[in-house]
């Protein structure tokens, strides 16, 4: 049976990264355990980074920390290639890069 495929949006990281006691965290604990691949993109990954960065003073993290995390994701996940033939229109422009993703998986 094959594994499900997930993007990870990037509020479900920083709810995981703020508490362990919400299904947020418990789905990060499973990243790299065979239950699940994880999918990216350059754009995604960036702005998982610019988000974190911005949130320091709310994680418990340091900024090498973050760095860490960010090269685990990408050593981990699947990388993708974008290409913007069309966007959709999101009230949100930033969770663009996640529908855009979703359509391949």
């Amino acid at each position: 049976m094959p594994l499900p495929q997930v993007v990870i949006d990037t509020n479900v990281i920083v709810a995981g990264l703020r508490s362990r006691r919400g299904s947020a965290f418990q789905l990060l604990t499973l990243i790299d355990t065979g239950q699940f691949d994880i999918h990216l993109s350059v754009p995604l990954v960036l702005e998982y980074t610019e988000v974190l960065l911005r949130e320091l003073p709310n994680l418990c993290l340091s900024r090498e920390e973050v760095d860490d995390l960010i090269d685990f994701y990408c050593a981990v996940g699947v990388q993708h290639e974008i290409f913007f033939l069309w966007r959709p229109f999101l009230r949100d422009p930033k969770d663009e890069m996640v529908l855009v993703r979703s359509p391949i998986l």
